[in-house]
């Protein structure tokens, strides 16, 4: 059962469907005594505090793409759209802002704070036996939801959310990723690799290097040359090119997109009713008005000018939205910075030296300075409505491609989201690194995700920053051909990783071929989770909640309804002990003496387990009883 309450007057974030208003019961009147363990008084919750007791035993779910493991409890998170590629345990805030929570207590009941700005939950924090949920804008939707076990809570609110996302089956293959492929070269040498050393591939994405200058929707001629003929080319390969597009939009004088959206009025404005200036990659650029049907029709129409050129798949990006800097706090840092290096500056200068510029990105007082024209005519502060954005960027692409292409699927995911993005394309887990402590974050913001509606989603395998090691790609590669979304990013400056360049081809070549012989049953799964809202990769305490040794697991995951995968996420390591809540057989995918794939199935397994699992070895769980078939190695997806 759910229930609706509100408190003042809520802006409409989308993220419930109208169609579904009829999921839950609307109460104009806030019951305090409707919520389970609340401490706060009346007043308290109309100016957006919830204080709830938890219990030792109480474990709390949800919030999406956040820090840490699955049992959000014992820290603070700060639920407001952030780019920040250093995802430490002490960050608080990501990309996303899902704040959807499940407390499983003696009473178990679901939270959604329907909530466009800022919102914290202090879980177990200050104090270890309460939960504070402080919206900065008290005025919101409060979804309650009832049930007897978390799962039950979570697919309620899967179904008054809405379908999830389904991507092209195509988007379910492999694709490989650098910040640094700037030309045609660079791309055909990528395929052409990958194609010798027989290593599945269906996509290359291409990140900002393709563009004109970073200016979004262009092309460089000198590097691409007759781009549609190359378009065509790579599909002939079967290969699917996946360009990056951006938020922000060169200011820039005859370039056709800024000139025509400066003239629609589709950017967003300050305070005086000028255009917004802030820089990112181009230098000074504008913003398209997301929260402006007009503005989103317009911007969706652009992604039309790729689409002629034959590219079906697009990744959404810097869309929190990320700001390098504004002219004006740049001019005021500029000034202190000379001020305080004149003379002989001592320690406390040259911290407010260096403050001044590190604060210059993603500054809340840039986030306070430019304003949205809402779809009822409302002017609103861009804070009041920042988790918005991304979304909203997304859903103006995916709605103007189905009203465009309606018989044409396209692949579309973003970085920035809030709940409700899922419906229009999944979202990839941003800037990670290459640690060990960052694919064991992988494998809990998977199913934190999945709670939230996100099920087209996964991280970059082998982290984006930083250096890999071999070790670590193919630990991580084992992990990601259990996610929909699977490529192989990094960033440039990075060591190259893709993954004909180790000495170990071969188990590369064999694992992601797992995957493709893996394909039907993840793809059929996939399909049964969007339709029967219901989550694809699932922690064992929603499948076993009466079993009392998965309550601390959370390095172990149910994948549909047969499989059970135990990835080894710790370096240097042969193998895990594993916890089989039921009679299951273990499968092991390895490779004989001549290197022909080899399928063994061992007897049933129950309880606890020390399974070895060599680097060359991918290993999962079957449940005892059911049937899983593996199809013929491909190297890309019919």
């Amino acid at each position: 059962m759910i229930n609706r309450f509100k408190t003042g007057l809520p802006i409409e974030t989308a993220a419930i469907p109208s169609e579904n208003r009829g999921l839950y019961k609307d109460n104009t009147v806030l019951d305090i005594n409707a919520f389970p363990n609340i401490m706060s008084t009346n007043k308290e919750c109309i100016d957006g505090l919830y204080k709830f007791s938890l219990s030792d035993k109480a474990m709390v779910f949800g919030l999406g793409e956040t820090v840490r493991g699955i049992n959000k409890k014992g820290w603070i998170y700060e639920s407001f759209c952030a780019d920040d590629p250093n995802h430490q345990e002490g960050k608080r805030s990501l990309y996303g802002a899902h704040h959807f929570i499940v407390i499983k207590d003696d009473k178990c009941f679901g939270l959604f704070i329907d909530n466009p700005g800022r919102v914290t939950f202090d879980i177990g924090y200050t104090d270890r036996d309460r939960l504070v949920i402080k919206s900065e804008n008290p005025e919101q939707y409060i979804y309650l939801i009832d049930g007897n076990e978390p799962y039950d809570i979570i697919k309620q609110f899967l179904r008054l959310i809405g379908k999830a996302y389904i991507p092209p089956k195509w988007a379910f293959g492999f694709g490989q990723s650098r910040w640094g492929y700037n030309s045609a070269e660079n791309v055909r040498e990528v395929v052409r690799q990958h194609r010798e050393n027989h290593i599945p591939i269906d996509m290359v994405y291409m990140d900002i290097d393709y563009m004109e200058g970073f200016r979004d929707f262009t092309v460089r001629e000198d590097n691409f040359p007759d781009f549609s003929a190359f378009v065509r080319e790579m599909h002939e390969q079967h290969i699917h090119l996946v360009p990056i597009i951006d938020a922000g939009i060169k200011e820039e004088a005859g370039y056709d997109i800024y000139d025509e959206g400066e003239e629609g009025g589709f950017f967003c404005k300050d305070a005086d009713g000028n255009t917004f200036v802030a820089a990112v990659w181009p230098g000074r650029s504008v913003f398209p008005d997301f929260m402006n049907k007009e503005s989103r029709d317009w911007f969706g129409s652009k992604y039309k000018k790729l689409i002629d050129a034959g590219i079906d798949g697009f990744w959404n990006d810097m869309n929190e939205p990320a700001l390098f800097y504004t002219p004006i706090r740049l001019k005021k840092a500029v000034d202190k910075v000379n001020g305080l290096s004149k003379g002989n500056p001592g320690i406390d200068s040259f911290f407010e030296i260096s403050g001044s510029v590190n604060s210059l990105q993603n500054s809340l007082e840039d986030y306070e300075s430019f304003y949205h024209k809402m779809d009822d005519g409302s002017v609103v502060r861009h804070d009041r409505v920042h988790n918005l954005y991304g979304m909203n960027m997304t859903r103006a692409a995916a709605e103007k491609m189905k009203e465009d292409y309606p018989d044409k699927e396209f692949l579309l995911f973003s970085r920035a989201s809030y709940i409700g993005a899922h419906r229009y394309g999944g979202i990839w887990q941003g800037d990670n690194k290459s640690w060990w402590s960052h694919l064991k974050m992988n494998v809990a913001m998977t199913a934190n995700l999945n709670m939230c509606g996100f099920l087209f989603t996964g991280a970059d395998t082998g982290g984006f920053g930083d250096d890999v090691t071999e070790d670590l790609l193919i630990r991580w590669l084992s992990f990601s051909i259990f996610t929909p979304l699977m490529r192989n990013h990094s960033a440039t400056g990075t060591r190259e990783q893709e993954f004909y360049r180790f000495k170990d081809t071969d188990t590369f070549r064999h694992i992601i071929g797992i995957r493709y012989r893996l394909l039907p049953y993840i793809y059929e799964s996939y399909l049964h989770a969007a339709e029967n809202y219901e989550m694809l990769l699932r922690p064992l305490v929603f499948d076993y909640p009466y079993d009392e040794r998965v309550l601390d697991i959370e390095d172990e995951l149910m994948l549909g309804d047969r499989i059970l995968i135990a990835p080894v996420v710790e370096q240097n390591k042969n193998g895990r002990m594993v916890y089989l809540p039921e009679d299951m057989i273990m499968v092991r995918l390895t490779r004989d003496a001549e290197g022909r794939f080899l399928e063994e199935r061992s007897e049933v397994l129950a309880g606890d387990n020390y399974i070895n699992v060599p680097l060359s070895d991918v290993v999962f769980f079957l449940k005892k009883g059911m049937t899983l078939e593996l199809s013929e190695f491909k190297e890309y997806i019919d």
